[in-house]
């Protein structure tokens, strides 16, 4: 294999940099943090009046699961490392999805240095000859 060019060098140290800092992800999970107010419908209660947000707050994790909404409660002494894993989660997928493109972009980077590399091999559709017709035009 011949040596790669500056170009596909950079690709490569920068897919190795990212591969390293997936592997730094903490723990991660999928969702929005929701803030909720609800009412327990009894006539005399506070939440009843006209004004009033209701009980809570209360926290769900939501997250769609198999096309469908699922809701999750974080008990309220866990709401700030629920946030720091959904962060988390957002940072390992822009990680993957840059990951993604780069080796997208270094497989085309080699494919276009193997074309180059070798000029002798013939390419489809590089023939100047045109082809004779095998039956006259009428």
């Amino acid at each position: 294999m011949p040596n790669p060019t500056p170009h596909v060098q950079i690709l490569i140290q920068h897919r190795n940099s990212l591969r390293d800092q997936i592997l730094q992800v903490g723990d991660f999970r999928p969702g929005s943090l929701v803030e909720n107010y609800r009412r327990c419908g009894k006539p005399t209660c506070h939440c009843a009046k006209e004004g009033e947000r209701g009980h809570g707050p209360h926290w769900l994790l939501t997250r769609g699961v198999a096309g469908k909404t699922v809701s999750r409660i974080i008990p309220l002494e866990a709401v700030e490392v629920t946030k720091k894993q959904i962060a988390e989660h957002r940072r390992f997928r822009e990680l993957v999805r840059e990951l993604v493109e780069t080796n997208d972009q270094l497989c085309d980077a080699r494919l276009k240095g193997s074309e180059t590399a070798s000029p002798g091999e013939a390419k489809k559709g590089a023939s100047k000859k045109h082809s004779m017709r095998k039956s006259p035009l009428r």
